[in-house]
């Protein structure tokens, strides 16, 4: 993410980025490795993908612009030689789509080379940018993963390993970030105290991976062996695997983004040991108890709404029926540059089936963000045939922007934050609505303690927060004296 406050387009919620490493011998062709990782992670950035591999100490990378299918193909990949690496894939928020931003960012300096992959947003990056260029850096990218490689590339000069630098880089930093970085002999990967984002370890003989999802393990042929722990490093070399906790010996409170669960993360995949279906499934079940409504049939917004909608057809015992087509080859509606190429790549990007004509019909979606979608979702329904419309969504009401790493938008565009319940389903067209209540948020998970961060629903942010990141966030004019809903049984 740019550091620098940004201007959001999109409907739909992104996140920042996933990230894949492998740590092989000759026996793995570490760029395939990579490929097939990047695949899998694809949902978790559309923009632009890179793979650096280490051949002996010598790093060779490729990146670019567009998807893995894009970027990469077999010529590339046969150039790409070596017995480590690391890849990324990536979204932006608008002003930092350049190739510059790719990542993995390989950066050599007087200790020889050092390359990086990150997940997430650091919360105090402004800080630490203005005092790297006070000292004389010059940045070539506007991501805070620099000033990440900068802060190890410093670090490393005095201290006696690269883990230690990465260590030492780690009580400098606040904020979300899951870390690859590969030395000429050395991997290592790096969650933040709090966990925002997930990171997981696997193996495929004796090679090493490491993944944003345990979905992207199985893509390349890897097991899955456990998630890092929040604060964690865990350091490869040939001479096997080393957990080190030793800088942070009482981690902060966990906090991971409850989103990844509703939304960001793969439907197959499972983050800290919590089934992603059975979550997003759960949550339907809950809609189905809180929300219950006469109905013929349930439908579900593809894809992340379909596993709620299956859980709510199980516990309210209508039937799910494929109410909504996904067409897979159409780009997301953020990239295009007027609010009516967007609003046409909604009607090109889903199309109602003819099993909705005369139907009273229950659709699940997984969020709310500014409005701008939902009511075309519920006139496409309409057009289609369906009587009534009830909007189930499996997610609370967004009252508040993210500072790590999700392209939430200021408080001033959440439609939430302007409106109560019944005035968003009156503006959407729903004939009733329901959100999932916040305080569901942990049953959602199985858990009565999840460690998650619901900052986004609840305001109530893991960190603090850097007066210059809230610049053009918190506020958004927005008159606070008035009361904002976050609940229906608020409303009433």
């Amino acid at each position: 993410m740019s550091i620098e406050p940004q201007e959001y387009f999109s409907e739909e919620l992104h996140e920042e980025c996933g990230v894949f490493g492998i740590y092989g011998d000759d026996s793995i062709a570490p760029a395939y490795a990579c490929y097939n990782g990047l695949l899998a992670l694809q949902h978790r950035g559309q923009e632009s993908c890179g793979i650096a591999v280490n051949d002996r100490g010598v790093v060779n990378s490729y990146k670019n612009m567009g998807l893995v299918t894009e970027v990469f193909n077999s010529e590339v990949l046969e150039t790409l030689k070596g017995q480590r690496a690391i890849a990324h894939v990536r979204y932006s928020t608008a002003g930092g789509s350049v190739r510059e931003n790719s990542q993995p960012l390989v950066m050599r300096y007087v200790k020889g080379t050092l390359a990086i992959a990150h997940n997430g947003n650091l919360t105090n990056a402004y800080e630490i940018r203005q005092e790297l260029e006070r000292r004389g850096a010059i940045f070539q990218t506007t991501i805070d993963s620099e000033a990440i490689a900068y802060l190890i590339a410093r670090e490393r000069i005095n201290a006696g390993s690269v883990e230690k630098a990465v260590e030492n880089t780690m009580k400098q930093i606040d904020g979300a970030y899951s870390l690859l970085v590969m030395s000429p002999k050395k991997m290592i990967a790096a969650r933040d105290p709090h966990g925002f984002r997930p990171l997981c370890m696997g193996k495929i003989g004796n090679s090493v991976v490491f993944a944003s999802e345990s979905c992207a393990l199985a893509a390349c042929g890897a097991q899955f062996v456990r998630d890092i722990d929040p604060g964690e490093i865990v350091l490869v070399t040939e001479d096997g695997i080393k957990s080190i906790r030793t800088h942070c010996p009482k981690p902060d409170k966990k906090a991971l983004c409850v989103f990844e669960y509703i939304y960001f993360a793969r439907t197959d995949s499972e983050i800290d040991g919590i089934s992603v279906y059975q979550s997003r499934k759960e949550a339907g079940r809950i809609l189905a108890r809180e929300f219950p409504v006469e109905a013929d049939i349930v439908i579900g917004v593809p894809e992340s709404g379909i596993d709620a909608a299956i859980g709510y057809s199980e516990e309210s015992g209508i039937p799910y029926e494929k109410g909504i087509v996904k067409n897979g080859y159409i780009g997301r509606t953020f990239i295009k540059p007027t609010q009516q190429e967007r609003a046409n790549s909604v009607k090109l990007k889903l199309n109602p089936c003819s099993v909705l004509k005369d139907k009273r019909v229950v659709v699940i979606d997984d969020s709310i963000v500014r409005g701008t979608t939902c009511d075309r979702i519920v006139k496409m329904l309409r057009n289609a045939g369906a009587k009534e419309v009830h909007l189930r969504i499996s997610s609370p009401p967004f009252i508040w922007p993210c500072f790590y790493g999700t392209d939430i938008p200021s408080r001033g565009e959440l439609i939430a934050v302007k409106h109560t319940i019944d005035e968003i389903c009156e503006l959407t067209g729903a004939d009733t609505l329901g959100f999932l209540p916040p305080d569901k948020l942990n049953e959602m998970l199985f858990c009565k303690n999840a460690g998650i961060c619901d900052a986004c629903f609840s305001g109530k942010y893991p960190t603090k927060i850097p007066e210059k990141f809230l610049e053009g966030k918190e506020r958004g004019g927005v008159d606070f004296d008035k009361p904002i809903c976050v609940s229906k049984d608020e409303n009433n």
